[in-house]
């Protein structure tokens, strides 16, 4: 029998913060692999039927992740995460932007602020991701963008991902 899982989006507009927690019947380092190995990510991050393609990923402290969305006509939209703290299995925090091929910042496009969080309670992991934006007005604007229907695709596609891996 397969339990029901938790898939909770919701938006915090005093604090320009989006709130995302997912379960997942996987173990954490499982998890926590589909997170932070490229090989892995490109498998999942993109929402169907685009792709996500690395061109260059540094895990650690300071290391950057720069990667592109393809679109089914083979459209590119190119983004950046800079690491900023890495605890091994349990958390991560990163900026992200939307940039060119090379990793230059677009600033008309805001970035945000990441904190991911791992845990594991009976066999579910739970990934808690807070993304936190400079004001309501960046927040909209991601949101306007369709980044929550997006990244609950993305999120649906590891969750099918982590079902093979058993």
């Amino acid at each position: 029998m397969m339990n029901t899982l938790l898939m909770d989006f919701s938006v915090d507009r005093e604090t320009s913060t989006v709130h995302v927690k997912k379960q997942f019947q996987a173990p954490q380092n499982l998890v926590w692999d589909a997170f932070t190995k490229q090989e892995i990510l490109d498998q999942w991050w993109a929402p169907l039927p685009w792709l996500a393609k690395t061109k260059f990923m540094e895990f650690r402290e300071g290391g950057r992740w720069l990667y592109s969305m393809i679109g089914p006509e083979g459209e590119e939209h190119w983004a950046l995460a800079d690491y900023i703290s890495i605890s091994p299995k349990t958390n991560f925090k990163l900026e992200d932007a939307f940039c060119d091929a090379e990793g230059n910042i677009n600033m008309e496009w805001p970035r945000s602020n990441w904190n991911v969080n791992f845990s594991e309670c009976n066999e579910i992991t739970t990934v808690s991701i807070e993304i936190r934006h400079a004001n309501i007005a960046d927040l909209e604007k991601n949101i306007e963008l369709g980044f929550k229907e997006g990244f609950i695709m993305a999120l649906d596609n590891l969750t099918k991902l982590l079902s093979l891996q058993k």
